[in-house]
């Protein structure tokens, strides 16, 4: 009988799941975000041949080093800024991810950011709770019907946001570093610059990389119009956020919408959590009961089919399967 295929388990695997999983492969586990080769004994770590982690696992040149067999590293997330992709392409180590299932509940978190700043709903809340209603009127807020979205990056998440924008009557125009087919009749390209001065709202949907990080800064937010509101549900490093406080103290944009920070989880004195014009949320894209299933689901598919030699769903460096093929 051929040996089960050892795997490291770094992420909330369900127990149905983790039951699946136990049939196939010999599971050792590895808390969340620890770097595995600090947790595992050298004898051991040379014998995993998969694992299934989130972005807080750094799978780098160091952690491939420590992990000479492995053979699949399968992210619990669509993101992989957290891989050292030309690393682990050079040891051949196939890299999955879990695109496509939670490119919806992105977007509604996406669309409730640009509510939640345009009609002012989290300061109307608090508003009726302190009983200041009793005082006077809230004060105006402003419509998104008829207003320009400006999407920074047409993908999967791009496209579900256009189209949940049509409800509301919005010109939608977008930018990629080329045109995309796919949005055809969703949304019109425009240059870059022509993005950040037109749109009244500009949603961040690009990856985080060497070549996007700080890629929007002082320039770009000073091309905005001074009623826009950005909306970053992506990467928080894309955007330079000792610029961005600057240009949301200075008025220079009217606000932003957060669910993504240079660093998480934000602390409470960071100058973000004391700006009024400002809303923040935890990182929660994703993070709902049916997606993160969905997503687990797909990431533990991911390593037991690179595995068993069948091709996984969603790989990052497919060369690496295509090779092995």
């Amino acid at each position: 009988m051929n040996q089960k295929p050892k795997v490291i388990v770094s992420a909330p695997v369900p127990p149905d799941l983790r039951e699946r999983l136990a049939e196939r492969c010999d599971i050792v586990e590895v808390p969340t975000g620890q770097n595995p080769a600090e947790v595992l004994g050298a004898d051991e770590r040379a014998q995993i041949e998969g694992m299934v982690c989130t972005v807080r696992t750094k799978v780098d040149q160091a952690l491939l080093d420590a992990l000479p067999a492995l053979k699949v590293s399968s992210n619990f997330a669509v993101g992989f800024d957290n891989v050292d992709l030309a690393a682990a392409t050079r040891r051949k180590v196939l890299i999955c991810n879990t695109p496509g299932v939670l490119d919806g509940a992105v977007a509604d978190v996406t669309i409730g950011l640009m509510l939640c700043l345009s009609r002012n709903l989290v300061a109307g809340d608090a508003f009726v709770r302190s009983g200041a209603w009793t005082k006077g009127a809230f004060p105006l807020t402003r419509d998104i019907r008829g207003k320009t979205l400006g999407l920074l990056g047409m993908g999967r998440i791009g496209r579900v946001v256009a189209r949940a924008a049509q409800a509301f009557d919005m010109k939608v125009i977008y930018h990629n570093r080329r045109e995309d087919p796919q949005a055809e009749g969703l949304a019109t390209y425009v240059d870059r610059d022509e993005l950040f001065k037109t749109s009244d709202v500009l949603s961040v949907h690009i990856p985080l990389s060497a070549e996007t990080r700080h890629s929007i800064g002082k320039r770009e937010l000073e091309l905005m119009k001074p009623t826009a509101y950005l909306i970053n549900t992506a990467r928080g490093p894309v955007i330079d956020e000792a610029a961005l406080i600057e240009a949301l103290r200075a008025g220079t944009i009217a606000g932003a919408g957060l669910d993504v920070m240079e660093q998480e989880p934000l602390p409470a004195d960071s100058p973000l959590c004391a700006l009024p014009n400002v809303v923040l949320q935890a990182h929660v894209g994703s993070a709902t009961h049916e997606t993160r299933r969905a997503m687990i689901d797909l990431a533990v598919a991911n390593l037991m089919d690179a595995l068993a030699g069948q091709k996984p769903k969603a790989m990052v460096n497919a060369e690496v399967w295509q090779a092995r093929a």
